[in-house]
């Protein structure tokens, strides 16, 4: 009696999830995909201008701005979050892994308006010393990011890391390999996929954060000419405006959420690719 309750509930609570999925689908597709249409999708996707009080709408710099900085914040997290976790789990001594285990953690607690406040007070000033300028860019947004990442990347790649049978790392060693060779090139490869689901989370945070690149983007709805320049994302373009857009400019960010979603889907899509080719190999 007792299974079969435990069963309904979790068979209950799956389909919660997968309804939720679907209403929010639902809803943005519905809503998004004839404004795309009354628009033009051409002059929607490939505009470069928006100018809501003229019913423009352009998103392709916010397109633009969005994969620039999630690129960057790859580019700068996902590295040292996989080599922060290989050392976490493989190299680190007791005492240290008490302290840096709970930061780590705590870092996935902290609010984004107080890691877009250290961007703005911190990251900012300190490349417009360098670089000239407000410091309020591209650049900025895509190191911000890479901390914001970097728990869920060091914590998911940590635990698939720990998860791999200690006969891979001892047989390395018999064979005569070092230490960290026996690290970096059993143990790690045989972690690949829980690494990748690592990434592709962290990623995902990257494409979906709003308030701390807000803060220090620049929030310019322009083509970014360089990593010193403001931009807007997509998320940004749709917090800014929301409060107070109406009509078609409402409609058309609903469309900007649309393309947003299909965005990460493409994201997700090419990492499990990229990962399934990797397995093959």
């Amino acid at each position: 009696m007792m299974e079969n309750v435990t069963r309904a509930l979790f068979i209950a609570a799956a389909c919660v999830c997968v309804i939720c999925v679907a209403l929010i689908c639902l809803f943005l597709f519905a809503n998004g995909i004839p404004t795309i249409a009354r628009i033009g999708a051409a002059d929607f996707l490939l505009g470069t201008r928006w100018k809501p009080v003229q019913e423009i709408f352009g998103i392709l710099p916010m397109i633009v701005g969005s994969v620039y900085v999630t690129a960057g914040a790859a580019l700068f997290g996902v590295p040292l979050g996989i080599l922060t976790a290989v050392f976490m789990a493989r190299f680190c001594g007791k005492r240290l892994y008490k302290v840096m285990n709970p930061a780590i953690s705590l870092m996935a607690g902290v609010p984004s308006v107080v890691y877009g406040f250290f961007g703005l007070t911190v990251i900012a000033p300190a490349l417009g010393s360098l670089y000239g300028g407000t410091g309020k860019c591209m650049l900025t947004a895509s190191l911000l990011l890479a901390f914001m990442v970097l728990p869920t990347i060091v914590g998911v790649s940590e635990a698939a890391i720990r998860a791999v049978p200690d006969s891979y790392y001892e047989g390395a060693l018999a064979l005569g390999a070092t230490h960290e060779r026996a690290v970096f090139r059993s143990v790690l490869p045989a972690a690949k996929s829980g690494i990748m689901a690592g990434v592709v989370l962290g990623i995902g945070r990257a494409v979906g954060e709003t308030m701390a690149v807000v803060m220090v983007a620049g929030n310019q709805p322009v083509m970014p000419g360089s990593p010193l320049a403001g931009l807007r994302t997509l998320t940004a373009n749709i917090v800014m405006e929301m409060g107070y857009a109406a009509d078609l400019h409402r409609e058309a960010l609903i469309a900007t959420g649309v393309v947003l979603f299909v965005f990460i889907l493409m994201i997700n899509g090419l990492l499990g690719l990229t990962k399934r080719s990797g397995e093959k190999c």
